[in-house]
């Protein structure tokens, strides 16, 4: 993975993205390769840009294009793109949407400097990061909603990819993972690789709200 972190911001709140732009510009590893102040900015400049970033950092309510609407056609048309929400908006429902969607991480603005850049680099280390507060939320949701589904026989997973998932629903690293289970980073990947075929996970986040839904590991808040 390469060092320096790629970023785009979208806010049409112009004040307050020029305040997270000047924030990550002070790090060393973290590049902000572009501001939108809409979706149809943003996906503009995806589709004509060179350059892709690693992290795109959202607000949910917008002009002419929402962060909800452009994040459900990024993350058909740029899979490989993580997206961030980072918004005023902590309800139930607009978190357990956006996680349904495709966002990896779920962060309101009234969060502390601190916690925006743990937030940043956790996903860039690991694909995802939900704070205690979003994965209460997706437990309460998935749990609520369990009902309407039909729990799935986890037998057609194997004790290590079992293991895997276990230890990903722990916000483990490839490396920690690798080192918990006495095994190399590729064979880690290649793990995960496949609980993403067999779960028809579309990212990360999926494998964890699907290990919660399934009941087949264990969450601690």
């Amino acid at each position: 993975m390469n060092d320096t972190i790629k970023i785009v911001l979208v806010d049409d709140e112009v004040l307050f993205r020029k305040g997270i732009s000047f924030l990550l510009g002070r790090e060393e590893n973290i590049e902000i390769i572009h501001e939108a102040s809409n979706g149809l900015e943003l996906i503009s400049f995806l589709k004509e840009s060179s350059q892709l970033p690693d992290i795109i950092i959202t607000d949910l309510k917008m002009p002419l294009l929402n962060g909800v609407e452009a994040t459900k056609i990024i993350h058909k048309e740029f899979p490989q793109i993580k997206i961030i929400a980072l918004t005023s908006y902590d309800s139930k429902s607009f978190v357990a949407n956006m996680i349904d969607i495709g966002a990896v991480s779920y962060i309101v603005k009234n969060a502390t400097p601190q916690e925006l850049l743990r937030t940043i680099h956790e996903v860039a280390n690991k694909g995802f990061y939900y704070n205690d507060t979003v994965m209460k939320i997706i437990q309460d949701t998935v749990l609520t909603s369990k009902n309407n589904k039909s729990k799935l026989d986890s037998g057609f997973l194997t004790s290590r990819e079992l293991e895997v998932l276990q230890l990903i629903c722990n916000q483990k690293t490839t490396i920690e993972i690798g080192e918990k289970l006495f095994i190399s980073p590729r064979t880690v990947e290649g793990h995960r690789n496949n609980l993403l075929l067999k779960t028809e996970s579309r990212n990360i986040a999926g494998l964890v709200v699907f290990a919660i839904q399934n009941e087949i590991a264990s969450i601690t808040i």
